[in-house]
């Protein structure tokens, strides 16, 4: 059966629109790790998330070679416990605009990566597109005025949220990989299941017994949404956009996220946002619009 032209339009939307979810990760985040450490924060997160995804495995049976698993496994281990477990312990120690500012970051990281790895050759106008919006990312948070009564900002968890993308960059790029040779409905579903299986076993190992008594209402609601909402949606939208347009363009898009984490905090925890964070936001917004409609599709470099 021939294989559908990709569409772009559509990829990038869908990069977007998990961007835009994922933007709430941190927020979600925050609210469980008042009440539970980062191991069963986490482990709670992809464990609502594998349930979302869970009649999926009835319909979308794997057919992975050997190697293809052992792809997959090494992608998921890249992917949750050590991206998460990473990314959420920077979160514990650090605010969350410093964390939507170093997950700006991601953007450079993923075009540079996949320039080196996947010798994609982005056009000159992506790469004005990728300074721009990041530019514009680090404008939004440190555009905000944030509560540092009950603990601001440290050096160790900025560069902790720094790693995990380092981490994620290679998710990205190995799970491109499968999903260009794979159903992503398949390769989320499966990776998400193994990935909790994982946590299931190392989280009781190095953190206690997730925590099951005296949670409260609103800190299940938020584990719920981040897992359904920010895990198993995103990853199946970003997967199967990932398979429409390059890693490289698609990574300017991931800019979504600050610009969302802002907005929460706007009108859910009251933050003020100067104008330095509006121009920001306009910043994101003007250089995904150019990406997705103005440049050509990036060129590969011959081995």
């Amino acid at each position: 059966m021939p294989r559908l032209a990709p569409n772009r339009s559509l990829g990038f939307a869908a990069c977007a629109l998990a961007s835009t979810f994922w933007g709430c990760g941190f927020f979600f985040g925050k609210i469980a790790l008042a009440e539970m450490n980062v191991g069963s924060m986490v482990f709670y997160r992809f464990l609502f998330g594998t349930l979302g995804l869970l009649p999926l495995l009835i319909t979308h049976r794997p057919s992975l070679n050997a190697s293809e698993w052992r792809m997959l496994l090494i992608c998921t281990f890249l992917g949750v416990p050590l991206q998460f477990l990473t990314q959420f312990r920077g979160l514990s120690l650090t605010t969350v605009s410093h964390a939507s500012l170093m997950v700006g970051t991601m953007p450079v990281i993923l075009a540079v990566g996949a320039v080196f790895f996947t010798h994609e050759r982005l056009h000159k106008l992506g790469w004005v597109a990728l300074i721009l919006s990041t530019a514009g990312a680090a404008l939004i948070a440190l555009g905000g005025h944030h509560n540092t009564a009950t603990g601001g900002p440290t050096l160790t968890g900025d560069l902790l949220v720094v790693a995990s993308m380092f981490i994620a960059l290679f998710w990205i790029l190995l799970n491109k990989n499968l999903v260009e040779r794979h159903s992503p409905i398949m390769i989320t579903t499966y990776g998400l299941v193994l990935g909790t299986a994982m946590l299931a076993v190392y989280v009781p190992f190095a953190y206690g017994l997730p925590p099951v008594h005296g949670i409260s209402l609103k800190a299940w609601a938020a584990l719920a949404a981040s897992g359904v909402l920010c895990t198993a949606i995103t990853t199946l939208l970003w997967n199967w956009g990932m398979t429409q347009v390059p890693a490289s363009q698609a990574g300017v898009l991931l800019n979504m996220e600050p610009l969302m984490g802002s907005l929460l905090g706007v009108f859910i925890l009251h933050e003020h946002l100067g104008p330095s964070a509006f121009v920001g936001g306009a910043m994101i917004v003007g250089a995904a619009i150019a990406l997705t409609t103005l440049s050509p599709p990036p060129r590969l470099e011959p081995l």
